[in-house]
């Protein structure tokens, strides 16, 4: 089994645990991957069973096996995360006490060359997290327009030349439809300047990135997701998020922030009783990982860590 070590995993878990420490305690891990994060809550929170979801079959399946000994503490399920309202219903339940999201592409797809989300190895530009639907990388980059490519690459990717690289695209593929990692490396490394490739790690980072976030619809998803897990806790249950691209971070601050904010006029001397915010902040804004977990586990540097507690019950008597 391919291996992975989780992000901030002993944080993760220390944030989840008031959550699931009682009978029938229900964690969803809505981004199971290998489930990393589920064993680990499994083990120290004896209480609590989680239902994993990943729109990644082959995930499951080896999550599943990695989980298997749990028994019935652990299901998973072959869904995006966006889907959570509709897994709960399935599973019978109407409220959870806790919902953690591990956002981004997990080492198990990257490690796989024929997925297609590294750039280090020549294979199928696919990128898709679920093989058997939708549009692939290789699709995007032979059907979109160079305006619409661009902006791709400006809004997922960050990326300076966006402009120039989509032009190039569309250029190379009139002659040759892009099919494998290698031809689009090689057109980046043609068309980043020198300058630019010696800063910010490898050049087809940030098109890699983009594409992978456009093809899984990543951004649309968690903007779906992230409100509904926050309508699924009961008091007393938190939502744990790890992001790892600023655009993806700042949906969730914006989140956390609407759903905590007091709806009381500012210049009113006190909160009427029944007014206060049914969430509060467990984070003080996003969390990082240290320079040791930085220098063991490279993925943890970008990592923003939140988490949000319901304090009483939803209005709209979701808890």
């Amino acid at each position: 089994m391919v291996s992975h070590d989780p992000v901030l995993l002993d944080r993760v878990v220390a944030l989840l645990a008031p959550a699931l420490d009682h009978d029938g305690a229900v964690l969803v891990d809505a981004t199971l991957g290998l489930g990393g994060h589920t064993e680990a809550v499994l083990s120290r929170c004896e209480l609590a069973r989680v239902i994993g979801i990943d729109r990644d079959p082959d995930a499951l399946a080896l999550a599943g096996e990695r989980l298997a000994h749990f028994g019935d503490r652990f299901v998973g399920v072959h869904a995006v995360y966006d889907e959570l309202p509709d897994v709960l219903v399935d599973q019978g339940l109407s409220v959870v006490d806790a919902v953690l999201f591990d956002l981004g592409v997990s080492s198990m797809q990257l490690d796989v060359a024929e997925r297609g989300f590294a750039y280090a190895v020549d294979a199928p530009l696919d990128m898709r997290m679920d093989k058997t639907t939708g549009p692939s990388a290789a699709d995007v980059l032979n059907t979109y327009s160079a305006g619409e490519l661009a902006r791709v690459l400006r809004d997922y990717g960050e990326e300076k030349f966006a402009r120039k690289i989509a032009g190039a695209v569309v250029r190379r593929r009139e002659t040759a439809p892009f099919t494998t990692s290698a031809a689009l490396v090689e057109l980046l490394y043609a068309e980043i300047p020198a300058p630019a490739r010696r800063t910010g790690g490898h050049p087809a980072k940030r098109t890699f990135q983009a594409l992978r976030m456009e093809v899984n619809d990543e951004l649309a998803v968690l903007r779906r997701a992230i409100p509904a897990a926050i309508d699924a806790i009961a008091v007393g249950g938190r939502v744990v998020v790890e992001s790892y691209h600023s655009l993806e971070d700042r949906l969730v601050k914006q989140a956390f922030t609407a759903a905590t904010r007091s709806t009381v006029p500012i210049d009113l001397p006190f909160v009427p009783e029944g007014s206060e915010p049914a969430l509060r902040l467990v984070t003080r804004g996003a969390e990082q990982a240290d320079d040791v977990e930085t220098a063991a586990n490279p993925r943890a540097a970008s990592v923003r860590l939140r988490a949000l507690e319901r304090i009483a019950p939803s209005t709209t008597g979701a808890a």
